[in-house]
């Protein structure tokens, strides 16, 4: 956010300064005014200084700004002979701009206050979609990175969860289509739904057609409310770890970027089909089938969204994401670790794209651990 980034700036260490600029333009107004021909008068140059007061310091340091400069102005002008002072019109002009800029800047601190706030309620929602995970979880070690397109906004449409289970471990990372609100809506739907039947349903084929049910029942609800939502639909991909088979995992597809297995023997893609997207599934036979695919222990499964591997340079060249994860493990294999995996993908894409995102971007990575009988989660999260 552009307020934070400024005050950031004004900031030194962990002090305010925002009063050193207006200050200093008042004592170069002074000083110029002092070294200049009589004929050519600058004090009436003073009326910048509660502008600039008004645009970075709070209310009463700008009023402050306005008297200090209303009072500067009389001291300086009166300094001169009667044929060179500046005159009345000029101490109305400065009197008034600085009672101008004190209004100002009452208006412009009201208006960070609700950005700041609509900020917190934004956090507070990207919070209750993409929960807190804790870093090591029901057997799996996993790491997440998730970009908004837009910055201010801080939450969009993309999604993941871990749902530990009676029936094993389940992951779920998907993308809706669409931004805003009615995307954020439907994520929400779909993990809530997600939560309850990872944990419930033994078999991942009922996981999944919870979902779809979940998509065109929400879909149904928002179009009888008359919203245009009667074609959103998402991606997704459903991945279940079964505790009876250590090397072997389950996927579902619905239309989503397919895994990437990051290992000690490089990266490859998990061959998992390319069903249709959650609410598409009329438009087939049936849901996309469950796939089991080979997952060795010291592998570690990367999932993105299409901001990841849509993501384009000046140029216009995609994102190389198998290419440039292969050449970091292959130069530091502790890169399959998830957390420095995610770091890796999500630095590699911003600087790829010059910071530019044009759509939410998601990394997760997971990949199975051992957790010592009565060792506690390790809590945390990665920030970014």
């Amino acid at each position: 956010m552009e307020y934070g980034r400024r005050h950031q700036l004004l900031r030194v260490r962990g002090r305010s300064i925002t009063w050193v600029p207006p200050l200093l333009l008042l004592a170069g107004v002074v000083l110029l005014d002092f070294n200049t021909p009589e004929q050519f008068r600058i004090v009436s140059w003073i009326v910048l200084v509660p502008g600039i007061a008004a645009a970075i310091c709070g209310v009463w340091t700008t009023a402050v700004f306005s008297l200090l400069s209303v009072l500067t102005y009389v001291a300086v002008d009166n300094a001169w002979p009667d044929q060179y002072r500046a005159g009345t019109a000029d101490f109305v002009l400065v009197a008034a701009g600085g009672l101008l800029a004190t209004l100002a800047a009452g208006v412009r601190v009201r208006r960070e206050q609700q950005m700041l706030h609509i900020r917190d309620i934004a956090e507070t929602t990207r919070r209750t979609v993409l929960r807190p995970l804790p870093r090591r979880w029901a057997g799996l070690e996993q790491a997440g990175a998730y970009l908004a397109a837009d910055v201010d906004a801080r939450v969009g449409g993309d999604f993941y969860d871990i749902q530990p289970g009676p029936h094993g471990t389940r992951v779920l990372v998907g993308d809706v289509q669409g931004k805003g609100l009615g995307a954020v809506e439907t994520a929400a739907a779909l993990l809530g739904t997600f939560r309850e039947a990872g944990y419930h349903e033994r078999d991942l084929a009922d996981v999944a057609g919870r979902l779809e049910v979940r998509m065109l029942r929400h879909r149904f609800h928002t179009t009888a409310l008359g919203r245009d939502d009667g074609d959103r639909f998402a991606t997704a991909v459903l991945i279940g770890f079964p505790e009876d088979v250590a090397g072997t995992i389950e996927i579902v597809n619905f239309g989503h970027e397919p895994p990437l297995s990051v290992g000690p023997n490089g990266v490859r893609e998990l061959p998992c089909g390319g069903g249709l997207p959650l609410g598409l599934g009329d438009l087939a036979d049936g849901l996309p089938p469950v796939r089991r695919v080979p997952l060795a222990v010291d592998e570690t499964l990367l999932l993105v969204t299409d901001g990841v591997t849509e993501a384009r340079d000046r140029s216009g060249r995609f994102y190389p994401l198998a290419d440039e994860v292969a050449r970091a493990v292959t130069a530091d294999p502790r890169r399959v670790e998830p957390q420095r995996l995610v770091l890796l993908v999500r630095d590699g894409v911003l600087h790829h794209s010059g910071g530019r995102l044009a759509d939410d971007t998601t990394v997760f990575a997971v990949r199975r651990t051992r957790v010592a009988p009565g060792e506690a989660p390790e809590r945390g999260r990665l920030q970014v």
